[in-house]
């Protein structure tokens, strides 16, 4: 029953992903290359070659026609591609900063090439996209690690991904035909166009948006709301996709916002929408590309928190922060935070810039300790995790990913 009430609450003017938009409102921030893409086609594909791809890469298509990736209008020429590896920006001089490409094998990129025009399809055997191929070419998988992911390190979990990629990459626009039916974990998917009439609707002028890819803890609540006391709201928009083993499972994450939401904040100042893109652990440059997809649903701010898209200790906790110095063009402002916690002494959640006391008065928000109590079943103190959203995790008998 939460989750039905709290979706009607956030998202009052949101049905399934196939509803028809009928406003034309447009968002406060402009998108991206200054033109929302729209790649849906009524092209019958009846007798293409079909080529079947991945749940991640069926997202990525889905994302292109949607307008999430404004400007592309499809998989990266190679021209693109180069520049965004070396340059983190398109050959036009567009910020874009992570690579997205149809990665195939020999035989599969000669049978693109002689058809011309192929069918793409999802894990389920759905045809949802035509592909109008343009190039094959290959490509240097370590020059992508190095120039996307600052690394050759395979432990890091994009590098891996990488170097586990298909020899050839295939470039070309795609038409949109058949969107996937709506399942429960989609039910908070929503498109550019249902996200900027829904801030219309609302009369937001400024939206913060913030990127998670884990349950909300109470540090992220303090970020939120702080971020939101001078704006009109908070568009919280979890990444729902492929994730590294130990991380919240997507369910988690989703009805730990329902929960929190619904406990904890105001009528009208946060929305919940989902994202659905694989996590990349690309740091600085993943930033860059979270702000963009964020400006395309038309937000006009983000929170870059400490470690923003990182994993391990490939990057300075401050490193997804500095790099916005290099695309000031971008349409949107990133709003920096440090690392939250809970002060003994200030009794409120604070940060190093204002707290004076000494670190045995902090309540540290720890993700290690805090998993590590979830699998002993035990409860976080309520200074890091509400009890709400605490007792949902526990119960859930895996709520983390193998």
């Amino acid at each position: 029953m939460v989750g039905k009430s709290i979706r009607q609450r956030v998202w009052s003017a949101h049905g399934s992903q196939q509803v028809k938009i009928l406003s034309q409102s447009v968002g406060v921030s402009k998108p991206h290359g200054g033109k929302l893409i729209d790649r849906f086609s009524t092209t019958n594909p009846s007798g293409l070659p079909i080529i079947s791809i991945s749940s991640d890469l069926a997202n990525d298509v889905e994302n292109i026609a949607d307008g999430i990736f404004s400007p592309l209008e499809g998989f990266l020429p190679q021209e693109d591609f180069e520049n965004v590896i070396t340059k983190g920006r398109l050959s036009n001089d567009i910020p874009w900063t992570i690579p997205i490409v149809l990665d195939v094998d020999e035989s599969t990129a000669s049978k693109i090439k002689e058809a011309g025009t192929v069918l793409l399809q999802n894990n389920d055997g759905l045809g949802i996209a035509i592909l109008n191929a343009e190039e094959t070419y290959t490509f240097d998988k370590e020059k992508i690690a190095k120039g996307v992911y600052g690394t050759t390190d395979h432990s890091h979990p994009g590098v891996a991904r990488t170097m586990g990629m298909n020899d050839f990459l295939v470039s070309g626009k795609i038409d949109y035909v058949k969107r996937p039916e709506k399942t429960e974990i989609r039910k908070y998917r929503m498109t550019p166009k249902e996200t900027r009439d829904a801030f219309s609707n609302a009369g937001w002028k400024k939206i913060v948006a913030f990127q998670t890819r884990n349950p909300p803890h109470v540090a992220h609540e303090v970020l939120q709301k702080t971020a939101i006391t001078t704006r009109d709201g908070v568009f919280v928009n979890p990444l729902i996709g492929k994730k590294k083993s130990g991380d919240f499972k997507d369910d988690v994450i989703i009805k730990s916002y329902e929960v929190m939401i619904q406990k904890y904040y105001p009528e009208n100042r946060c929305k919940l929408a989902t994202l659905h893109t694989e996590m990349r652990y690309g740091g600085p440059k993943e930033a860059i590309h979270h702000a963009i997809m964020r400006q395309n649903y038309g937000c006009t701010h983000i929170i870059i928190g400490r470690d923003h898209a990182g994993v391990g200790n490939f990057y300075d906790p401050f490193a997804a922060q500095k790099i916005f110095d290099d695309y000031t063009d971008l349409d949107i402002q990133p709003i920096f935070f440090p690392a939250f916690f809970y002060c003994r002494k200030c009794l409120t959640f604070t940060n190093p810039k204002v707290c004076p006391h000494d670190v045995e008065s902090r309540e540290q928000v720890s993700g290690t300790k805090m998993r590590s109590l979830i699998q002993e079943g035990k409860s976080p103190s309520e200074f890091i995790l509400r009890p709400e959203v605490a007792k949902l995790i526990i119960e859930y008998d895996k709520p983390f990913v193998d």
